[in-house]
């Protein structure tokens, strides 16, 4: 398993632990028993599911935050799944770079979700980074 199909997996886990409501470490131990491919990617799918249910309430924040005018009700349950996954990259997984997490998450709303949404995206990602500094940081 490549990065880019383990980041796509975490985006999956997010999915089903935002539409089930519930966030827990528990739901990674079922895929990663299900694929023994993941063991090469093992050690990413479980920093990033791990700070993304340790650090759910503060993304959600940064996320209603940078969407002006929406609620996290009103995301589209996929786009939400990709922001949640795309910030926990940015803030907690130090080997990734900002922009390639924001070309990622574009790329996965290419493929899960409308066309708007990429644009969407990108935009919510671009203001965080701008506005928070990070760019300058890199």
């Amino acid at each position: 398993m490549n990065r880019k199909s383990a980041r796509e997996l975490c985006m999956k886990i997010i999915f089903e632990m935002l539409m089930n409501k519930e966030y827990d470490i528990k739901k990674l131990d079922n895929y990663l028993l299900e694929d023994e491919d993941t063991n090469t990617q093992k050690e990413y799918i479980e920093d990033v599911i791990n700070a993304t249910v340790n650090n759910i309430v503060e993304v959600n924040g940064i996320i209603e935050e940078y969407a002006i005018g929406w609620t996290l009700e009103r995301i589209a349950k996929v786009d939400l799944a990709i922001l949640q996954l795309a910030l926990v990259e940015i803030l907690y997984i130090e080997e990734i770079p900002y922009n390639v997490s924001i070309n990622e998450a574009v790329e996965l709303a290419k493929k899960y979700s409308a066309n708007e949404s990429t644009s969407y995206i990108n935009g919510i990602l671009g203001r965080f980074i701008e506005k928070t500094g990070i760019k300058n940081n890199e």
